[in-house]
C-alpha cells in the first residue's frame, strides 16, 4: 500500500506534506505581498469563466447573423435558378 501512496504522490507522504507545506507558506507571503486574498483568486476566476461563457454566446449570435444574412440572398437566388432550370426542362420536348 505504501508503495501505491509513494508512486501517486512522487515522493513519501511525509516528504510531500513538507514541500506541499513549504510552497503554500512561499505561495502566502507573496500573496500577502500583492495584497491578494483567496476570495479575490475564485472571484476572478470566477469573472473569466463569465467571460468565456459570454464570449461563446456571443460567438453564436455572430455565427447565426452571418448565416440568416447570406440566407437572404442564397435562398431566394437558388429558388429562381431551380425555377428557370424547371421552365425550361417542361417547355422542350
Amino acid at each position: 500500500m505504501s508503495t501505491g501512496i509513494t508512486r501517486f504522490l512522487g515522493d513519501t507522504p511525509l516528504r510531500t506534506v513538507v514541500k506541499l507545506a513549504m510552497i503554500s507558506f512561499v505561495v502566502g507571503v507573496v500573496m500577502t505581498a500583492l495584497d491578494l486574498s483567496v476570495l479575490d483568486v475564485f472571484d476572478s476566476v470566477r469573472e473569466f469563466i463569465i467571460r468565456i461563457w459570454n464570449m461563446g454566446f456571443a460567438a453564436i449570435e455572430r455565427f447565426i447573423g452571418y448565416f440568416l444574412l447570406g440566407a437572404a440572398i442564397v435562398v431566394p437566388a437558388f429558388l429562381i435558378i431551380r425555377l428557370l432550370k424547371y421552365r425550361g426542362r417542361t417547355t422542350r420536348p
